[in-house]
């Protein structure tokens, strides 16, 4: 093969849905260019793997333990998207719209979410091992039982909630709180100084901000 010239992305494994299926065939066949519209289709079970998806739309998409491991989502929208139990390893999801997504039980592990939205997010019991978060909006997202360890956050609105089992190990950087800490005595609300003490006690390496006001 000559140098620059480039295999054609195939996806592993098309979607077992019939209309998700079609569209992304016809994506393709158009050189898989542009923005690809998958708008409230259901994508479950499919392998798309090292997909090059910019400014594409997965709005109310379903993604169910679909395989994603290294997509590139630049500036597209998955608002509402249902990612549980989906593998996301190493994706690219920078500048992404992924308020009141799912991501329950998901695998983003060294995945790169700069500037990413996350309003209302459920990403509880996900994986998020080596994940980076610089500049991503997490408001009201929902990290119980997940694993945070050596995630990377810089100016981060971290208005979370977690518990117990959520993991800060080798956690680093910035963050704007308040975090919600689900506990054995209900809900507790840590801030400023005591939420950095907290997180160092759980193996972080987190400075905490004031707030922006």
């Amino acid at each position: 093969m000559s140098s620059g010239t480039r295999e054609p992305w195939v996806p592993p494994k098309t979607p077992p849905n019939p209309l998700a299926a079609a569209r992304l065939e016809e994506w393709l066949s158009r050189g898989g260019t542009g923005g690809l519209d998958l708008i409230g289709l259901d994508l479950s079970g499919a392998d798309l793997s090292g997909g090059v998806f910019h400014e594409s739309w997965f709005t109310d998409a379903k993604l169910v333990e679909a395989k994603l491991v290294g997509v590139d989502l630049y500036r597209s929208d998955a608002e509402g998207a249902d990612f549980s139990g989906a593998d996301l390893t190493r994706a690219s999801l920078v500048r992404v719209n992924l308020d009141d997504a799912v991501f329950r039980g998901a695998v983003l592990d060294g995945a790169n979410l700069v500037k990413a939205s996350l309003y209302g997010v459920d990403a509880s019991a996900a994986s998020l091992r080596g994940t980076r978060l610089m500049g991503a909006s997490l408001i009201d997202v929902d990290f119980r039982g997940s694993d945070l360890s050596e995630a990377v956050v810089q100016e981060n609105t971290f208005k979370v909630t977690v518990d117990e089992k959520t993991d800060f190990t080798g956690m680093s950087g910035t963050v704007f709180g308040p975090v919600q800490v689900i506990g054995r005595e209900g809900r507790n609300e840590i801030s400023g100084a005591d939420l950095e003490r907290w997180l160092r006690e759980r193996g972080g390496d987190v400075r905490v901000l004031e707030s922006r006001g």
